[in-house]
């Protein structure tokens, strides 16, 4: 049995005439009542009673009509989600970001932009430091991700394209002498207790603060660990240290607590989009599609509020 048998079927019960039923059709009557036929046989039951005069459903028939409207209606819908998903239009999208990654505008506006542009797309999001991520994208479990600058060697298969970049922030006690400043050297946090994410989190802020603490002549001393942004800025607060952060942060209000820009010209960090070289999904161009047309409407990088949750400036 084929699906054009069921359409012919359907046809001739609707229309309860071979002649209309063939010409709506656009086939011939006699074949019409061949294949008619040939489903009956093959069905071993009668589905349509007819004589000279006219045609009616059987029992058989009745029963039949319904379950054959809701096989074709179901074939309808297949092709319809097929030709959605070579769009890029129907499917499921997994994409993983980064902790400080929901905190930018940037990140809120391509996600709301994509839901309503391709609502039949279920979107996954999976929050994942940013080494944990390009692993899990080149073992397909993620198609892309949003992530920071890696500052280490990572799969070849991972292609990333820059979508912005972001100051550094020096997160410290509002009562810290350096908190007088309006922004800080490297240099002077020399000798300073930092709090920072552990080293096996997989972020590449780790790596990209000792990077800019040798480069100014020494080794940040790590006294605290914490895998939470806000958890390192409640420390922070606690007067366990200090730390640095990316300046979407900033967004985080604690008492206790300012956030001060760090004078070095390369303290920033990068947000990537990364996704394998050899992506051919729909799903994936259109995202990424997306996600560089709002890049590229930011024109400047975001730059760091100045705020102490106690002393507002």
């Amino acid at each position: 049995m084929e699906l054009r048998h069921l359409r012919y079927f359907v046809a001739v019960a609707e229309e309860l005439h071979f002649t209309r039923a063939a010409e709506r059709l656009h086939i011939g009557q006699p074949p019409l009542s061949q294949q008619i036929q040939a489903l009956e046989a093959e069905l071993g039951a009668q589905l349509l009673e007819r004589n000279k005069r006219s045609v009616r459903l059987t029992e058989a028939g009745r029963l039949f009509l319904d379950d054959a409207r809701r096989i074709l209606a179901l074939s309808e819908q297949a092709a319809i989600t097929a030709q959605r998903a070579q769009r890029g239009e129907a499917g499921e999208l997994r994409i993983g970001f980064t902790f400080s990654t929901p905190f930018t505008p940037y990140f809120a506006t391509v996600i709301n932009r994509y839901r309503q542009q391709f609502p039949h797309v279920s979107l996954t999001l999976h929050e994942i430091a940013t080494l944990h991520q390009l692993e899990a994208i080149a073992a397909r479990t993620l198609d892309l991700g949003f992530v920071r600058t890696p500052e280490t060697t990572f799969p070849d298969a991972i292609q990333l394209t820059e979508l912005r970049q972001d100051p550094l922030l020096l997160v410290l006690p509002v009562h810290h002498p350096l908190a007088a400043q309006k922004e800080v050297a490297v240099a002077d946090l020399a000798g300073e207790a930092f709090v920072m994410y552990p080293k096996n989190a997989g972020t590449g802020i780790y790596i990209r603060i000792f990077r800019l603490c040798r480069a100014a002549g020494f080794i940040p001393r790590i006294t605290q660990e914490a895998g939470e942004a806000s958890t390192i800025i409640g420390l922070v607060a606690a007067g366990c240290g200090i730390s640095v952060l990316p300046a979407s942060f900033d967004r985080i209000r604690m008492d206790g607590v300012c956030y001060r820009p760090i004078a070095d010209p390369q303290a920033t960090t990068s947000l990537f989009l990364a996704l394998r070289e050899d992506e051919t999904s729909p799903l994936v161009t259109a995202f990424v599609k997306l996600a560089e047309a709002a890049a590229q409407e930011e024109k400047r990088p975001a730059k760091p509020a100045l705020v102490d949750n106690n002393n507002y400036e």
